[in-house]
């Protein structure tokens, strides 16, 4: 019971966390390849010293197969794609719009957990989980824009939302083995070098941004990343990937919070009524998965 409590405590920390992502893109006066490379070369450089003062994460590296390796370094293009698509979302379409689409990860993650993990849902999870989902969307409907250009990065953010699943789900097979810290680093390490071949080929600077933007890179890799998604892939361990995709949905409730208070975007009471359906149907979604492992 304890056990169960911590981590559903660190899924919400985590989640928290995450919530900053969209608002340190904004903040972020660069490229959307630019931004995503920072944000995983930040966190990799902060990982590094776990890795050089432990043994036995070396240990772990140099036991994976050949299999693993590949597999790994597909978690990381998967990463990639999914940043680069993301931010860019951001560019053509609202915080608030590209977050909610982004974070519908359960349409893709329900689906996967019952083809490839046999996982299965009562009838109360399921019905939860579309009371959250309709709730997002209540908090998207009054920003999307009848436009091609809003269009595009509602699309841009729907096809992230699958990359990031299949990084979960990659992530769910690789953490029954490999701890969080050598995981992530080599998810993060591989991303980073996709992300700056990706870059390069675009030929955009690596160099020429404000402090402001300098200091979104670091806030974006310590907080969202570190504190928010590595908090993630330690818990792929103990809970599934559908769980954590679900918890996601309450990242668009921090991001309004804080686009709020930081970007001056207004709360609508149609989004407030979107924030309090979405916890609803996260925490009967929550409760009932919870009651089927019981």
């Amino acid at each position: 019971m304890q056990a169960g409590f911590i981590h559903y405590l660190t899924l919400f920390l985590g989640v928290l966390a995450l919530s900053t992502s969209a608002i340190f893109v904004k903040l972020a006066a660069a490229p959307s390849a630019i931004t995503a490379f920072y944000r995983l070369l930040f966190a990799l450089l902060l990982l590094l010293p776990l890795l050089l003062l432990n043994k036995a994460y070396w240990q772990d590296l140099q036991s994976l197969s050949r299999r693993q390796w590949q597999t790994g370094l597909l978690s990381g293009l998967f990463l990639a794609i999914h940043y680069i698509l993301w931010f860019e979302s951001l560019n053509y379409t609202s915080v608030a719009s590209s977050t909610v689409i982004v974070t519908l990860q359960p349409l893709f993650s329900f689906a996967g957990g019952y083809l490839l993990f046999k996982e299965r849902f009562n009838v109360s999870a399921i019905l939860s989980s579309i009371v959250a989902l309709l709730g997002s969307f209540i908090i998207a409907w009054g920003d999307f824009e009848i436009s091609m250009q809003a269009l595009y990065g509602d699309l841009l953010a729907f096809i992230a939302a699958g990359f990031i699943t299949a990084y979960f789900f990659i992530g769910q097979h690789m953490r029954q083995k490999l701890p969080v810290v050598p995981y992530s680093i080599l998810g993060y390490a591989a991303s980073t070098f996709f992300l700056a071949v990706y870059a390069l080929s675009q030929q955009l600077s690596f160099i020429d941004y404000s402090q402001n933007t300098w200091a979104a890179f670091l806030g974006i890799a310590f907080i969202s990343t570190i504190l928010g998604q590595m908090l993630l892939n330690w818990l792929l361990k103990w809970l599934s990937t559908s769980v954590i995709s679900m918890s996601i949905l309450g990242e668009t409730i921090g991001t309004c919070i804080l686009a709020y208070f930081i970007l001056g975007e207004v709360i609508t009471l149609q989004q407030g009524i979107g924030i309090i359906v979405t916890l609803a149907g996260l925490g009967l979604f929550l409760f009932y998965k919870n009651k089927m492992r019981t």
